[in-house]
């Protein structure tokens, strides 16, 4: 019995992304592929991998054991194929801060799937003007930012809606709203302040933080409201609609990308199939 290579890669993909959809995207091929394939994976290995409906795909207790199995086989036949000789393929992305935040571990372990041997990678991380500039200069391959106007160009993967976040039984208290942001020039602090302005609520900074996940860090310490995408601000509540605070717009999330070959065409689809799902 021989295994097919192609069919364990979209059953290792499938099982990181939790999605059959996700992982076709990843793997630049569509869902009914990937289907057929682990099907016939499981009808070669003689037991079921996978659990499907139409919500959710999880791994059966073979489908885990396998799992483990698959990836060790795959890394086995990529060293194989690797070449010592050939110099270390730098890969250079760049994210907005304001879009991943503490789930950018997730992105990365999807990106590492499709990385190929050898292969190191450099990353950026900032607020989406200066990440567009420096796609712009040519600094980077791959870039997520988010988008509130203007430009059209790159690939749309979603909308994330800004929320006001705070801990759990957080109390607003008298008088500004007390907020938690990052510096200008920052595009979810100009529009969460323009919704506070044009509503005539008061408002006053608690916290100027240099990253979301010290943002995040303020929050959580209770320092005041931050306004946060649905992927950076998850576990945290909206404030809004118990207090009155304005409704803020949704961003589009857009990934810009140079994919001159198939090595980078592949680690764009990994990455955009990743935030698909976790917009999703």
């Amino acid at each position: 019995m021989m295994l097919d290579l192609e069919s364990v890669r979209l059953f290792v993909l499938t099982a990181e992304y939790g999605s059959l959809t996700r992982a076709a995207e990843a793997a630049g091929t569509v869902q009914p592929v990937v289907s057929q394939r682990i099907k016939g994976l499981e009808q070669m290995l003689g037991r079921r991998l996978l659990d499907r409906t139409p919500r959710f795909v999880r791994l059966t207790e073979h489908g885990s054991i396998f799992l483990e199995r698959a990836r060790v086989l795959l890394a086995a036949h990529d060293a194989a194929l690797a070449e010592d000789d050939v110099d270390p393929r730098r890969i250079a992305l760049g994210v907005s801060d304001h879009v991943l935040g503490a789930s950018f571990d997730t992105a990365l372990r999807h990106i590492r799937t499709a990385l190929p041997p050898r292969a190191f990678l450099t990353v950026k991380l900032g607020q989406s003007q200066a990440i567009r500039e420096h796609f712009d200069k040519g600094d980077i391959d791959l870039a997520i930012i988010r988008r509130d106007a203007g430009a059209s160009d790159g690939e749309v993967l979603g909308e994330d809606p800004l929320e006001w976040r705070v801990p759990p039984g957080w109390v607003m208290p008298q008088g500004p709203v007390p907020l938690v942001t990052l510096p200008p020039p920052c595009g979810v602090r100009a529009v969460a302040l323009k919704a506070l302005d044009r509503a005539d609520i008061p408002w006053d900074e608690a916290f100027i933080g240099g990253s979301c996940l010290a943002l995040m860090a303020a929050v959580r310490a209770g320092l005041g409201v931050a306004p946060l995408g649905r992927i950076v601000g998850a576990h945290q509540h909206d404030l809004g609609l118990a207090t009155g605070l304005p409704s803020l717009p949704s961003s589009q999330i857009v990934m810009l990308a140079r994919t001159p070959d198939h090595c980078l065409a592949g680690i764009a689809r990994a990455l955009a199939a990743s935030v698909r799902e976790m917009l999703s």
